[in-house]
């Protein structure tokens, strides 16, 4: 998920359907910080290259979910976004073999719900720009080790109202609301478990 960090309400009108789901997601996105801390990612070129392989996994699972027809409807854009082979250049220049992931595992999902995993990933970002400089702490950039952590190329505020946008001028039903909050918290639920398997906590 690219450091994953739910994307601030702060960023969107208040009583938006982001600033609802970011609210939703709130609980988890504090103990994802937790965890992230427990795991110490910074410490070391070798505990970073743990990370960037979880980095990994989440980006290739969700990777489908950014060539959905139904959503590039929406964000015409979508497919660049898709931070995985940032991932897996990073791997190579810290010498980190690539994961094994398992295939389809987020097949099946409605659009509304592929949003909602998306809005996450999209939403961690925002996020990204304190890890960045701690990865730059490790003499890592978004040239060697950490280009999936670094800035969209229109800058992360941008990148991120371009997204937020679509999300929040969607029409959508009662029914279809609850599926994108169930999905963004499906999405943190699973990056803490990639990242708890990782680094062993249990």
């Amino acid at each position: 998920m690219n450091s994953v960090s739910s994307p601030e309400s702060t960023t969107e009108s208040q009583g938006s359907r982001s600033a609802r789901l970011s609210q939703a997601t709130d609980a988890l996105h504090e103990h994802l910080h937790t965890v992230v801390s427990a795991a110490r990612p910074f410490e070391s070129r070798e505990r970073f290259g743990i990370w960037v392989a979880v980095q990994y996994r989440f980006q290739r699972e969700i990777e489908p979910l950014y060539r959905l027809p139904a959503l590039e409807q929406w964000l015409p854009e979508l497919a660049a976004r898709s931070r995985e082979n940032a991932a897996v250049a990073d791997l190579a220049d810290l010498g980190v073999p690539v994961p094994e992931v398992e295939a389809g595992r987020l097949a099946g999902l409605t659009p509304v719900q592929a949003l909602g995993w998306l809005f996450v990933s999209e939403g961690s970002t925002l996020g990204a720009a304190i890890l960045f400089k701690k990865a730059q702490g490790l003499g890592l950039d978004e040239n060697f080790g950490a280009r999936h952590l670094a800035a969209a190329p229109e800058g992360r505020a941008r990148h991120w109202k371009q997204f937020v946008s679509v999300v929040d001028t969607l029409d959508l039903s009662a029914e279809q609301e609850l599926e994108l909050q169930d999905a963004a918290l499906s999405a943190f639920r699973r990056f803490d478990e990639l990242l708890r398997s990782a680094y062993a906590l249990g």
